[in-house]
This record gives C-alpha cells, structure tokens and sequence, in this order.
C-alpha cells in the first residue's frame, strides 16, 4: 500500500522502465463488487493494476455526505487481496491538495445539467482528482463504471479536450440480485427503503422494454411512465428523469438515435443515481 505520490510515482517507474502496461481503477473505498469487477477488468487489461482509495473533499458540497461517507479501508484491502490488485494507493488530503493548492480542472458543457446543476462544483472537483491521479499513476488505461454516467462524460471529454495520453474503458453497472445498482451509499438504506429502492432498475427496464419491443419514441412518454412508477412507491423525491444524447447529454424529445436514459432520487436521507443504454 502507498500513501504518497513519491512511493507510487516510484513503483510506477519501475514497472513502466520494465515494460508494463499500468491500469488505474479509481474508488473512493467502501467497495463493492461493482468496484471489484473494474478491478478484474484491469487485471485482465493490463500487467499492473492501480487501485485508488481517496474520499475526495472537493467533489463533495457544504451540505452532502463527505463525513458521513463511509470509510471502510480494512475491509477494502482484504476484498482487493480476493481479486489480486498489486498496487493500493491511499493518500490523505493533505498529500493530494498540499497548503497553497490552488488549481483546478473545469470541464464545459457535460457538467453543466443534471448532477452539476443540482451539486455545484461537484464536477470541478472530481476532473481534477481524477486528472491528478492521472498523472500521479502514470497509467495507460483508467476504468470506470457505466453507473456514473454523466461523470464518465465528463472524464471522456477532459481527456479528448487536452490530449491526454490515456484510454478510458467503461464497465457495465452492476447490480444486486433484484436489480439495484451497486452503490456504497446503498448502506445508508433502510430495511423499507432497500424494498422501495429497485423500482429505479424496474422503471428503467420497462423502458427499455418500451421503446424496443413497442416502438415507444417519444421522451416524454418514457419520462412520465419512470416518475408515475417511482413516485408510486412514496418517500421518494425526483431529482431527475432525462432521455439524453450519449455524448452530449442533450435532451432529446425523440428517440431517433443511441440515447441514455438518466434519472436520480432521494429516498429518505440517500440520493441514488441509474442509467439505462438504448443501443437504436
């Protein structure tokens, strides 16, 4: 495990002067298997995989969940050792935004609906987290899970915007046996809420149920049948339900093309967050 850039800068040196092929699989711990399956995918992909554990302050706002955030580093180190991850790097905040840090990556655009108009800065943060650790590991590949769909957006346009030397590859959502998403915040949950929680995954496969086997077009269609469903179930509040282009997040009114269907709640104190592909 290493806890500074200097002893991961040093690892990776070596294995890059011995021709290794390094993959970066960034977390912020309280892992699961939805984390553990980047890590597969990794060590599929690459000779050395880099796991990051790193709660980031600056992606979190005044009121959200940074110290209730859960942080579970003994457990995660011994679910890494199941999968057989090399290399841990667990900074603190200060190694990551020494005294005097004043820089940040500010990405155009994707950032600007959705969860950056509800979380403010929320994206500056995690672009520039996400750049440092970047150029800290040195990788050649750095994999994400498709759950956080705006995020992956996000990182795919930073990295397209400055060139930088690195290939993104995105892993699929995993889920629970009944459908939800595979969240660390799902601990924050309730028993009654776990329950209320899968109409998220089942809203959105009716969805996509909807539009490939009924021909279902129109976004508003598809919105209003995932908020009568969601709300159905009561104690939820809908931040949002969006049918977007998949590289834009453009609203789209008609499903024509790829799209992405986007939506996030609140079930009590958690906000949960899923997506839906629609290859067309």
């Amino acid at each position: 495990m290493f806890t500074t850039v200097a002893q991961l800068r040093s690892f990776v040196h070596a294995q890059r002067l011995s021709g290794k092929r390094i993959g970066l699989v960034p977390t912020m711990g309280a892992l699961h298997d939805g984390h553990l399956s980047l890590v597969k995918l990794a060590n599929e992909q690459c000779d050395v995989t880099v796991v990051s554990i790193f709660v980031n302050p600056t992606q979190f706002g005044p009121n959200e969940d940074f110290f209730r955030y859960p942080r579970t580093l003994e457990n995660d180190l011994r679910l890494l050792e199941t999968v057989g991850s090399p290399a841990v790097f667990v900074p603190d905040a200060k190694e990551m935004y020494p005294a005097n840090f004043g820089t940040s990556v500010h990405v155009d655009g994707v950032t600007e609906p959705f969860e950056g108009a509800i979380r403010p800065g929320h994206f500056d943060g995690v672009a520039t987290v996400v750049l440092k650790l970047f150029l800290v590991s040195q990788a050649d590949v750095a994999f994400f899970g498709q759950k956080d769909y705006q995020q992956l957006c996000v990182i795919k346009k930073m990295v397209a915007d400055l060139n930088f030397p690195i290939e993104i590859v995105v892993g699929k959502t995993i889920r629970e046996s009944d459908g939800l998403a595979m969240s660390s915040r799902n601990r924050y949950l309730s028993e009654m809420e776990r329950r209320r929680a899968v109409v998220l995954s089942q809203s959105l496969a009716e969805a996509e149920n909807m539009i490939a086997t009924e021909n279902v077009r129109s976004a508003e269609t598809i919105r209003q049948m995932i908020q009568d469903r969601i709300l159905s179930m009561g104690g939820m509040t809908i931040d949002y339900i969006a049918v977007v282009d998949p590289v834009t997040l453009q609203e789209l009114t008609t499903i024509e093309t790829a799209a992405v269907i986007l939506l996030a709640v609140r079930l009590g104190s958690t906000r949960l967050i899923d997506n839906v592909a629609i290859p067309l």
